[in-house]
């Protein structure tokens, strides 16, 4: 059994939305087994236990990952993993590998496939980020590897951060602005841990696509209900959305209705279902699913070979 944690540079990001993609088709046609996450509450935030098998590919594990929101403060990231896989057939573990940077990497692929399907073009895109983090910076590579985009403009509740992000992308044209700023853009991708609407339906243009990312859990939400009504919402799970993601507080208030959920994510790659104008506004509602880390797993595993990390602080 091998002991692994893959360098994230030695990832081909074009490669992981390759795979991310196909575990989607696989969702889609209805090929995979996976139950919702299991939440378990701790002091500081909670932990997530994520199972899967993916018997086309080969493919079963389980991923277990903590969010702490505090844990920057203590100079550790918010989140952390662990993904074990196993061999289907006898369920002898296979690999063990630290998952931290891979679960971003995961994230960000999946936020990459719905833009190059929802998106209304695939060059000279303007996008938007809302939330200026790891997954900020994993959203943007991953779209990047896809797509061509002209310009960003981020933002962060502290300035400073939304700053400390432009510099960081010299590569791109990014500048820090306003909330509502960000809004106005091509492509929205939205990745904070709020737990209060951020995004105003009127500060979005007609034809945009909005990736929201950062609603994983229960109670957590960052698009204006309305926004969600006017708009052709899709998931990357039906169930796991209604209980965690973006639509789950507007839902449970009874703001929208869960018929208001268009398709899944797996079904718009597979072509059965998808934006039906140039002028629509669509959004993606990203929980984050286990198939996607034995997705990426799998590619460490392919990539980087065996090793021996202990990479968690």
């Amino acid at each position: 059994m091998q002991y692994h944690s893959c360098p994230e540079q030695n990832l081909d990001l074009a490669l992981v939305n390759r795979r991310i993609e196909e575990v989607f088709s696989a969702h889609g046609r209805g090929e995979v087994v996976q139950p919702p996450k299991t939440y378990v509450a701790l002091p500081g935030g909670d932990f997530r236990t994520m199972p899967a098998s993916i018997p086309s590919l080969g493919l079963a594990g389980v991923k277990v990952v903590n969010v702490h929101p505090g844990n920057p403060a203590r100079g550790l990231p918010t989140v952390m993993a662990l993904t074990v896989l196993l061999d289907p057939a006898t369920g002898t573990p296979r690999a063990i590998l630290n998952a931290t940077r891979l679960t971003d990497l995961r994230t960000g692929a999946a936020g990459a496939v719905a833009a190059r399907h929802l998106c209304t073009m695939r060059d000279g895109l303007e996008v938007g980020l809302v939330g200026a983090g790891s997954q900020a910076q994993a959203q943007l590579d991953a779209t990047a590897a896809w797509l061509g985009i002209d310009r960003v403009r981020v933002w962060s509740r502290r300035a400073t951060t939304a700053e400390a992000f432009a510099r960081k992308n010299p590569s791109f044209d990014v500048r820090a602005g306003t909330l509502a700023r960000a809004a106005d853009c091509d492509l929205l991708i939205t990745t904070t841990p709020s737990r209060e609407p951020l995004v105003r339906n009127e500060w979005v243009r007609a034809g945009t696509h909005v990736n929201a990312i950062g609603a994983d859990a229960p109670g957590k939400q960052e698009l204006d209900p309305a926004l969600l009504e006017r708009a052709l919402v899709y998931v990357d799970d039906r169930e796991q959305a209604v209980h965690s993601g973006e639509v789950n507080v507007p839902i449970a208030r009874g703001q929208i209705g869960a018929d208001r959920l268009a398709g899944t994510l797996g079904e718009v790659v597979l072509g059965r279902k998808g934006r039906r104008s140039a002028s629509e506004v669509t959004v993606f509602d990203a929980t984050g699913l286990a198939i996607q880390d034995l997705a990426i797993a799998k590619v460490a595993l392919e990539v980087c070979g065996p090793g021996i990390e202990l990479g968690f602080p």
